[in-house]
């Protein structure tokens, strides 16, 4: 399936090496394409790891092996299919990513456990074993490769490689962090949004390594949506080889701790901004802020309600700016809302206020607005301080174009 360039596409960053990383890729050709589909990253000894995963209940083999892998705080190497997502296969997929794992430790002469493992692509369909045996053997002779050859190798309906970068002063060491993601549809994450990895040279404790990432997804990967279908495949995976030579970050009292914790959340905003450019036949990327929510909780839930409403969104890919769609959303989000103090504005013009429509409104500026690739939308519930925003994309005929040829 040949998809066309997203016009919200962004290009692939500059990231620099990171020590401790060495990135392979391979053609394992699990579907009749002419790439690499499968990437192996070789990890120093002693790298961290924390992870988030999927809350899906019918989550892949690779989920329930990575949540417990991650308590053991330590990696080894990372392997990722893409093509297959290996979910929804029984035993038959334990058993495939075991002999992954089991293939990998014994070239590495690690433990299987220090190897992850994921797979995106169709569900129901076991990853086959000659395929990833040769996939796997064929990147371990590889050569190493750039980490856009690597973001390449584990799209699916994605449009353009996805990829960034961000540094922080850690006492008086740099160090630097690197991250590749992608994703397109069955975007609704709960904690974490398709595939994406996160590598760092820097020292960090894997419980705290764990606790900045796991906070730093709730203002990232889980603020965000496609098209309200969570994956039973979503993993984001956070790598600290310790090799730029800082002293280690045990916790927010180490130097420079407050440094990587921004540099880390700054990552995360990025590679989960980069989905929603990608999302399936998008034309127009959407910010929705909500305030004056009871709590940020609460502004959150209200935010997707809007993000995910097929009526909003078929909206702004019609540059109609229906306000009336945006009260339905709030009104259904089954949050604290007050019809008389809701207010609503697109790209910084008020449409209504305090539950009326504001009596010298003018939409010409708003339909100006629309116009444009990146929509604002603001609502203000006037309730609280609860404050959050969303981001997501319009919805389109590309998306149903995408989604029925998926499996052909």
């Amino acid at each position: 399936m040949d998809l066309e360039r997203s016009p919200l596409a962004l290009p692939f960053p500059e990231i620099p090496p990171i020590a401790g990383v060495t990135l392979r890729v391979a053609r394992a050709q699990y579907k009749t394409w002419d790439r690499c589909d499968l990437t192996f990253v070789e990890l120093a000894e002693g790298t961290s790891v924390a992870g988030v995963f999927t809350q899906s209940a019918c989550a892949s083999s690779e989920v329930e092996l990575g949540r417990e892998q991650v308590k053991s705080g330590t990696a080894r190497a990372l392997i990722v299919n893409a093509g297959n997502s290996n979910a929804f296969t029984g035993y038959r997929g334990r058993e495939a990513v075991e002999a992954i794992q089991l293939q990998v430790s014994e070239a590495l002469g690690c433990s299987t456990q220090q190897v992850y493992v994921s797979s995106t692509g169709v569900i129901g369909v076991p990853l086959p074993m000659d395929k990833a045996r040769a996939g796997v053997a064929g990147a371990l002779a590889s050569e190493p490769c750039e980490w856009e050859d690597v973001a390449s190798a584990i799209n699916t309906t994605d449009t353009f490689n996805k990829g960034a970068h961000a540094s922080a002063m850690v006492g008086d060491t740099r160090v630097e962090l690197g991250g590749i993601i992608k994703g397109s549809g069955m975007i609704a994450p709960d904690m974490a949004t398709m595939l994406g990895y996160i590598f760092t040279d820097a020292d960090v404790a894997p419980a705290f390594l764990q606790e900045l990432l796991s906070a730093a997804n709730l203002g990232s990967f889980s603020c965000i949506t496609v098209d309200s279908d969570t994956s039973t495949s979503d993993t984001v995976l956070a790598f600290a080889t310790g090799k730029a030579g800082n002293a280690r970050i045990e916790g927010w009292d180490s130097p420079g701790a407050d440094a990587f914790a921004a540099g880390l959340t700054d990552m995360c905003r990025q590679l989960a901004q980069l989905v929603v450019r990608d999302g399936e036949g998008a034309t127009k990327l959407i910010g929705i802020r909500v305030s004056g929510a009871a709590n940020d909780e609460s502004a959150r839930r209200v935010g997707l309600s809007i993000a995910n409403s097929p009526l909003v969104k078929t909206a702004i890919a019609g540059e109609d700016a229906n306000w009336g769609r945006v009260v339905m959303a709030v009104g259904k989000a089954g949050e604290p809302a007050d019809r008389d103090k809701l207010s609503i504005a697109f790209g910084g013009v008020w449409a209504a206020r305090n539950g009326l429509p504001v009596e010298d409104y003018d939409e010409a500026p708003v339909a100006a607005h629309l116009k444009g690739q990146e929509i604002d939308i603001a609502v203000d519930l006037g309730l609280g301080e609860g404050r959050a925003t969303i981001g997501t994309c319009d919805l389109t005929h590309g998306y149903i174009s995408i989604n029925a040829d998926y499996r052909s």
